[in-house]
């Protein structure tokens, strides 16, 4: 093994740790000493890779969010170039769907995504808003593109109305993915849905609240 290849793996195991940590324990609860533990590494290897706590909260963060968001915009300007070459304006039900499809079939496939669900699902009601401002940031380009797209489908709609229950859609979308994670389906006799079959369950929902 190379060295180059060396120090990727090393930066990989370091972030797979922080993402199980960081799910297990939370961003503030996980010290850097069970992480280099957890990882097979020394702490110069965290500082040599990330430099501090923070930089490494945020690489994790970044790699899960930037291929997600890459996908999902992709989507949601296919919808609007699509509509504008048929001369019509983009369907909220489209947009919605272009949104919601990968970030379902995120949490289905994608290696330690539960984690990172559960991982970001904490930050929400931890004190420390270090996670949630980290987020935020990268989410937000995303939901400026979802608000202009929508303010393209609903010219009726007030752009404050349309932000408003775009925030609601997202956090109805976010509590479907978190309580995935928390909630004991088999003690309720419920079974849980595979990604597919929540976009059938969540998309007609959420698009009549949008239109309404």
């Amino acid at each position: 093994m190379n060295l180059q290849s060396e120090q990727a793996d090393t930066k990989d195991s370091i972030l797979n740790a922080a993402e199980c940590l960081f799910a297990e324990k939370g961003y503030s609860g996980t010290s850097l000493r069970v992480l280099t533990g957890k990882a097979k590494v020394n702490l110069a290897a965290v500082n040599y890779h990330f430099g501090s706590k923070q930089a490494l909260l945020e690489a994790v963060i970044k790699r899960k969010i930037t291929p997600l968001n890459q996908i999902r915009r992709k989507r949601v300007e296919e919808v609007r170039r699509q509509a504008r070459k048929e001369g019509r304006r983009p369907d909220a039900n489209d947009i919605l769907y272009a949104f919601i499809e990968p970030t379902l079939r995120f949490r289905e496939n994608e290696r330690g995504a539960k984690d990172f669900v559960t991982f970001i699902g904490r930050s929400f009601a931890d004190p420390d808003d270090t996670v949630r401002k980290i987020f935020f940031r990268f989410i937000q380009p995303m939901f400026q593109l979802l608000l202009e797209a929508m303010r393209e489908a609903l010219p009726h709609l007030s752009e404050n109305i349309i932000f408003w229950r775009l925030q609601l859609s997202m956090g109805a979308l976010f509590h479907t993915l978190h309580i995935c994670e928390d909630i004991d389906m088999d003690h309720l006799n419920i079974k849980d849905l595979d990604a597919d079959s929540m976009v059938n369950l969540i998309l007609p929902y959420l698009s009549a609240g949008m239109k309404s």
